[in-house]
């Protein structure tokens, strides 16, 4: 990996999915592509509280974005609805 620090096991959390990244996640973004996957495919990427904004306009713009929910306090994602 060239400029990207490893996650640190000491700080518990999941980690934002913007690239470069290593900030705790706290906002979890569901998601799907519908030309490459069918009704029943949720994707999930995480963010932190500075990059939610972001990663939720990239995926809206492109039609992508189904759901924006806090991330649980044990840092896993959302059930799908």
């Amino acid at each position: 990996m060239r400029g990207v620090p490893p996650l640190s096991d000491d700080v518990p959390g999941a980690r934002c999915s913007r690239t470069g990244c290593r900030e705790v996640a706290s906002t979890d973004l569901q998601w799907r592509n519908p030309r490459i996957h069918d009704g029943t495919r949720v994707k999930h990427w995480v963010a932190c509280d500075a990059h939610a904004d972001f990663l939720a306009q990239f995926l809206s713009v492109r039609g992508f974005l189904l759901a924006r929910e806090p991330l649980r306090a044990d840092g896993d994602a959302q059930p799908p609805r």
